[in-house]
């Protein structure tokens, strides 16, 4: 029989397909090792809660030291510390501090953190990346301030994480700053000011309008929000349909679900997505756990994943429950990217008008070519804007009256 005859071709068509078949196995293997390496690390033994829990909030429980990516000049701690939830039922969180050497006492720079994920183990001190999108991190260490940045409750310790909810995360700011005033080894000054981005920007302001109220001794000098997820009904509105906007959407959903009984999340997206939209909820974001939910985003509608309008009943409710309008008496910066593809600038200069006409002062800056990750980025101008307007801070100069624009 001849090579061109049907007898050889039939075997040459079974051994392509055997080929084939071992490429899709490979292919899906490595497809599922993937998947796998990026679900969450476990935290540890560290975030592991007490016994018994303390009712007062802003207890050092816990504390070791902090060495990855700390810069030279400095040392730091990871801790664990008591707070509240939001209806004041006591919670724990863990944060990273971290202070120059030498003696002295020295005022804080509280960092509340942008969106990591909303499930143990996507804290900032579990994932090997504690300071990323931090602005101007160095030089919180060579101007001689003490940097406190929470991981909030719920990403790594356990007991769910409240994402975007305001209240909440404001009080492991304002608490961690507490605890961090009983470490033995340093003296922090009482005058404290937040920053925070995207996420940590809602978290900034809301920490601004509760600090009087809910933690006075802190002293709150500024809030420097940075792209802050302000409008929270507009947020989602105009980033449903991006790639990350259906991340952030996957862990709203998830959220606001655990957080909020009137919220149900089943009403709000198609049965078929629900594995999709879970899955995404329960990988961190950053690095390889971000692309792996990316290319699950391509599952998802065009326009997001919810099947009625998300602004529409309960969580159109909820989102507005947490968007910071009321007063802030310490003075406000809001600074924000031109080229932002999830906090969109229309929807910021929108809650900046509304908040200057409500009486709200606040120094509002935007700077050109600056997207939502880059605005953060160590040749950011932003950063040391936002020095600048801290070193004002902690040494009482005047801020203008009103709204102040660049």
């Amino acid at each position: 029989m001849g090579a061109g005859e049907p007898g050889s071709r039939s075997r040459g068509g079974r051994i392509l397909a055997r080929i084939a078949a071992s490429i899709a196995m490979v292919v899906v293997s490595v497809a599922v090792a993937v998947w796998w390496a990026a679900r969450p690390a476990a935290p540890g033994a560290f975030y592991d809660p007490p016994a018994a829990i303390p009712s007062e909030p802003g207890i050092l429980i816990r504390v070791e030291p902090f060495a990855e990516a700390v810069p030279a000049g400095a040392r730091g701690w990871r801790i664990l510390y008591s707070t509240t939830r939001r209806d004041g039922a006591p919670a724990i969180a863990s944060a990273i501090v971290v202070a120059p050497t030498g003696a002295g006492r020295r005022p804080v720079v509280a960092w509340a953190h942008g969106t990591t994920g909303v499930v143990a183990g996507c804290a900032p001190s579990v994932t090997g990346k504690p300071f990323a999108h931090v602005p101007a991190f160095a030089d919180i260490v060579s101007e001689g301030w003490v940097y406190v940045g929470t991981d909030y409750v719920g990403l790594g310790t356990a007991g769910g994480h409240a994402y975007l909810v305001g209240e909440e995360a404001a009080r492991a700011v304002l608490d961690s700053v507490r605890a961090a005033r009983h470490l033995p080894d340093i003296e922090l000054r009482d005058r404290v000011v937040v920053w925070g981005h995207s996420q940590g920007g809602n978290t900034a302001l809301w920490t601004g309008i509760l600090a009087p109220t809910l933690a006075p001794d802190v002293n709150l000098v500024g809030v420097a929000a940075l792209a802050p997820a302000s409008d929270l009904r507009a947020l989602v509105t105009t980033a449903k349909s991006s790639l990350f906007g259906k991340i952030v959407s996957a862990y709203l959903m998830k959220a606001y679900g655990e957080a909020y009984p009137d919220v149900d999340p089943e009403a709000l997206v198609a049965p078929l997505l629900r594995p999709v939209v879970a899955d995404i909820a329960g990988r961190c974001a950053g690095g390889l756990e971000t692309l792996v939910s990316v290319a699950e985003t391509f599952l998802l509608p065009k326009g997001g994943l919810f099947r009625v309008d998300p602004i529409e009943g309960p969580l159109g409710a909820r989102l507005e429950q947490n968007t910071p309008r009321r007063p802030i008496v310490a003075p406000v910066l809001i600074a924000q990217g031109e080229a932002d593809d999830l906090v969109s600038p229309v929807v910021q200069a929108g809650y900046v008008t509304e908040r200057c006409r409500a009486g709200q002062s606040i120094d509002y800056r935007t700077h050109a070519g600056r997207d939502h990750l880059s605005f953060v980025a160590p040749s950011s101008p932003a950063g040391s804007d936002l020095v600048a307007w801290t070193s004002d801070r902690f040494a009482d100069r005047p801020v203008g009256a009103g709204c102040l624009r660049p």
